[in-house]
């Protein structure tokens, strides 16, 4: 996986991740983002699945002045603006609503948005990185997902493997969040025993990366000697 991310990061390609929840999906957005010739240029992240479609909108595309009841007098620039130069990265793409679903693919194929209120369109200078934990091709077939729009953020996708898979960084993971809180509570905590070594390899993490941090913090606080 970080192999074919490091490929493809140097292209303006749009990517793909295909992954469950909290399995590092940003980890690798930015890790993608600093690798491509836009590194110096901003990484603005929005999650399509935590605001409502009104919301979403203002937030992904701007608005101009009193576009609607409570808007800023001078308008809003969206996160397309903020992301000129750099990369955008979506997450949870799949619960884009149809109607930005439309309006995200003329962004891709011509290059031009608008904000809500205004006629005058603006340029979008962005690489596109889209995340998803749904199975997109199902939701093309229910009618909820735009097949033209599915082709256009997916020409590259990289599956990233639930942690449990992931023998080879597991550890490496662990020990940083470690090191970590160990130095946020001022204690010296040396690593992990041998046997919880083996303990941390052989369960299935089904909160991926992000309940191994928690269970780290949890570990480092309740330590009382020099391992865990």
């Amino acid at each position: 996986t970080k192999a074919l991310a490091a490929r493809i990061a140097p292209s303006r390609l749009p990517v793909l991740l295909l992954a469950t929840t909290g399995p590092g999906k940003g980890l690798l957005a930015k890790a993608i983002h600093k690798a491509s010739r836009r590194a110096q240029g901003p990484l603005v992240h929005l999650n399509c699945g935590a605001l409502s479609p009104q919301l979403l909108e203002s937030e992904l595309f701007g608005y101009g002045p009193g576009a609607f009841t409570g808007a800023k007098r001078d308008g809003a620039e969206g996160k397309i603006h903020s992301a000129a130069g750099g990369t955008l990265f979506l997450d949870e793409v799949g619960a884009m609503p149809p109607r930005l679903q439309a309006m995200l693919l003329k962004v891709l194929e011509e290059g031009t948005y608008y904000r809500i209120g205004e006629s005058t369109p603006r340029q979008a200078d962005i690489r596109l990185i889209s995340a998803t934990c749904e199975a997109l091709a199902a939701m093309i077939k229910a009618g909820t997902f735009r097949e033209d729009l599915y082709y256009r953020i997916n020409v590259i996708s990289v599956e990233l493997p639930p942690l449990r898979a992931r023998t080879s960084d597991l550890l490496h993971f662990a020990t940083d969040y470690l090191t970590y809180f160990s130095s946020q509570i001022g204690r010296k905590i040396s690593g992990y025993s041998d046997k919880a070594v083996g303990l941390l390899k052989s369960y299935k993490w089904p909160g991926n990366l992000r309940e191994l941090r928690i269970a780290s913090e949890r570990a480092t606080i309740l330590c009382t000697g020099d391992k865990i």
